[in-house]
């Protein structure tokens, strides 16, 4: 499984990145069978977002590192080094670029879009 990373380099420029999932088998619950879990992340907090159809931001960076889960309707985000990548129902992306130039979202789909928005540590 994968996710998209959205990160900023030291000269403020964001950019994109794909990284894979590893998943170990885990006994997870006692008189379950094992699962296959991934590294956890620490959150500190969670919401779900909802975004009209047509929303759009200008240029920024992300307030603090979260990872977005889209449940409906469809985002195009744009990083700084003008690469623009689209997420559907399903898509993870993981925010970082807490500093430099940022980037721009819009909802692109003609639906409002709801995402699970989970602050990390």
């Amino acid at each position: 499984m994968k996710y998209t990373r959205l990160y900023a380099t030291e000269d403020g420029a964001s950019h994109f990145e794909d990284v894979e999932l590893e998943f170990a088998e885990v006994t997870h619950v006692p008189l379950a069978p094992p699962l296959h879990l991934s590294e956890m992340f620490s959150a500190t907090q969670c919401s779900f977002m909802k975004a009209p159809a047509g929303w759009k931001s200008d240029w920024h960076p992300s307030a603090a590192r979260n990872l977005f889960v889209v449940l409906s309707g469809e985002w195009e985000v744009t990083a700084s080094d003008g690469v623009s990548q689209r997420f559907t129902a399903g898509d993870l992306l993981l925010v970082e670029d807490t500093s430099g130039n940022g980037h721009q979202s819009r909802v692109v789909s003609a639906v409002e879009s709801v995402a699970v928005m989970a602050q990390l540590a």
